[in-house]
């Protein structure tokens, strides 16, 4: 855990967050400025900082994250309807907090945009 990381900070209790899943690798909890009716963020425990700074070793955990994303649409209703992943990367990329993170998105019509 990074002590001056926000997610490290929430992930490990210190701060509360509005959690609707944690187990011993990840966290996932509602998003504090949402874009949509459900807007979760989906953190791994283990302080990485960035897509870029992922090796071959985490690729089962963000296989896990995204199979917990899938678990958590449904359970909030929005898998019938779809729903959105995104990862942002780096600065250019729209990554504003310097944890690796998933935004699962959904519960109204999500424009085609990406930028």
């Amino acid at each position: 855990m990074l002590e001056e990381c926000l997610f490290c900070r929430i992930a490990s209790g210190e701060i509360p967050g509005d959690m609707v899943y944690q187990d011993e690798e990840m966290v996932a909890f509602r998003d504090i400025n949402p874009v949509a009716p459900t807007h979760i963020l989906i953190v791994p425990r283990t302080h990485i900082a960035s897509l870029e700074g992922l090796s071959d070793a985490d690729e089962g955990l963000m296989g896990r994250m995204v199979l917990r994303a899938r678990a958590l649409a449904a359970a909030e209703g929005v898998s019938e309807s779809g729903y959105r992943l995104v990862v942002n990367c780096g600065p250019d990329g729209g990554q504003v907090v310097h944890h690796l993170h998933m935004h699962l998105v959904g519960g109204r019509r999500l424009g085609n945009r990406l930028g």
